[in-house]
């Protein structure tokens, strides 16, 4: 391709700018024929792109192509349970809550019940009628002396900078609404989480907002921030779902002087936070940095966050509980599959574990040590949906985070461009163009009715299981399609089987 674009190119070109003379007219033709031309010589003799080389000027639509892929996906390929992470269902589902408008559906289930992952509810006879209250959990132990009436549903971890003001003010504006927590992520808290909401301040291996200039912990610039009456409670970040074992990344590009201002960083610079913390090593140093928090803020309830890995780590956690007498108030579990920010994608599909046997095993060790009715247990992870809750409060946890749902509720379309500050909708981006397309009246009202819709849910799913209270809520309460007896693995013969037993012979 490459040699017939340069012979026939030149020929073409000769060609219409001979005719464009005779007839005196038209000469913009051969001008655009000739740049054309000029760009694939370019193309041709340039050493970093091959198909550009290969094919040149008409390797521009591969890359084309392939930067609106995701659109593409969305709107002509996928059907409503394709998509990924979030399928179009869901996704359906939370503009739907958080415009308040109607969430049914019509002609029934698009969804393969008679596959062995389907999962359900098993509904009651006698199913009550569901509660207008939406719940609310007390967290803070006897070593807490501020403890906080949380919802069961709040906003997970997501920093400005990964996020735009916008975007931040109206998830402050939606929980101030709703009366649910916003947690700032590991960035520090910023004029934008200052709308009157309550916080849970996220305090990363970084330590934004609370660093000294060599970026180790500052205690004093933390008490600053850690008495403010926004903030409830306070989460130490040890490992998340998207990167469990790997730093925070906010990209130079978004890293203004604004923001940099607010983590006490250079500006331009990609800020990577160190894998670990410097303030301590191991579990008893950890549980000590709880005590010294929770002195320091007041006595507000303190608690850390982390994904599953090393099982033996968080057992050893457990001991140093016993050992020295200190319980963190809370502990965020996040699963593998979590995760808002950017992060390398050996560590995003394959480090740490899913949050389903992360919740069974944090609750089966807590409670083999103790420790369980010592503090709450908060699920994070692509907890999205009210089924996904209620399934996350049967595998052990007290509450729930979540992200990308409240993203969803902003108008984030899963563009799958939150790491290149070029989001199409101003949510996961800083660039001030399209930050304007982000309305915060109508954007904050949209958070707090998916917050309040999705709990009215959970309240209409446990009356339909005829349990009374989420205390009730527990794993018999769900079906799996690979408990059902399927007619193919009764009736059907074994071929594989005998073609096994025919090689042998």
């Amino acid at each position: 391709m490459r040699d017939k674009f340069l012979s026939w190119g030149i020929v073409l070109v000769a060609a219409t700018w001979i005719v464009a003379l005779l007839i005196k007219a038209h000469y913009w033709i051969p001008t655009l024929l000739s740049a054309i031309y000029a760009l694939g010589v370019y193309n041709a003799y340039q050493s970093k792109h091959a198909i550009l080389r290969n094919f040149p000027v008409l390797g521009y639509f591969r890359y084309f192509f392939e930067s609106i892929s995701p659109e593409m996906q969305q709107y002509f390929i996928e059907r409503e349970t394709d998509g990924k992470p979030f399928p179009r269902n869901q996704r359906s589902a939370v503009y739907r809550r958080a415009k308040n408008i109607s969430d049914t559906v019509a002609f029934g289930t698009q969804l393969e019940v008679n596959h062995r992952k389907y999962e359900g509810i098993k509904h009651s006879i006698y199913a009550k009628s569901p509660s207008e209250e939406l719940p609310r959990v007390w967290v803070g132990g006897e070593q807490c002396t501020q403890p906080y009436h949380a919802s069961l549903f709040n906003i997970s971890a997501m920093s400005f900078g990964a996020l735009s003001d916008r975007a931040q003010i109206s998830l402050n504006r939606g929980a101030k609404k709703g009366n649910f927590f916003h947690n700032t992520g590991e960035g520090g808290i910023s004029p934008y989480h200052l709308e009157g909401g309550d916080l849970c301040w996220q305090i990363g291996t970084g330590y934004f907002g609370c660093r000294d200039d060599e970026g180790k912990f500052n205690a004093e610039l933390f008490t600053k921030y850690a008495t403010l009456p926004n903030v409830k409670m306070i989460e130490i970040k040890l490992s998340q779902g998207a990167k469990p074992g790997h730093g925070g990344v906010l990209p130079g590009v978004k890293n203004t002087p604004e923001i940099a201002a607010i983590r006490h960083v250079t500006p331009g610079m990609t800020v990577i936070s160190p894998p670990s913390h410097t303030s301590f090593s191991d579990a008893a140093g950890l549980l000590r940095f709880v005590q010294e928090l929770r002195e320091l803020s007041g006595g507000k309830p303190v608690g850390f966050k982390l994904c599953i890995g090393d099982t033996k780590e968080f057992e050893d956690v457990c001991v140093q509980m016993n050992v020295l007498k200190i319980y963190p108030d809370f502990i965020t579990i996040d699963g593998a599959e979590g995760g808002t920010g950017a992060a390398p994608p050996e560590f995003s599909d394959g480090v740490g574990m899913p949050l389903e046997p992360a919740l069974i095993f944090v609750n089966r060790t807590l409670n083999n040590y103790n420790l369980r009715n010592k503090l709450r247990v908060i699920a994070s992870g692509k907890v999205l949906t009210s089924l996904d809750i209620l399934r996350a409060v049967a595998m052990g946890a007290d509450m729930c985070n979540n992200a990308r749902g409240f993203m969803f509720s902003l108008g984030c379309i899963q563009a799958l461009r939150c790491n290149s500050n070029n989001c199409p909708t101003g949510v996961a981006t800083q660039d001030k163009m399209l930050i304007k397309g982000l309305d915060v009246t109508d954007k904050s009202e949209r958070v707090y009715h998916f917050h309040k819709n999705t709990l009215h849910t959970c309240n209409e799913l446990i009356a339909a299981a005829g349990r009374s209270s989420y205390e009730e809520v527990d794993a018999t309460m769900f079906m799996r399609g690979d408990e059902f007896d399927h007619l193919a693995d009764l009736y059907f013969p074994d071929i594989l089987g005998n073609v096994k037993q025919k090689a042998r012979s």
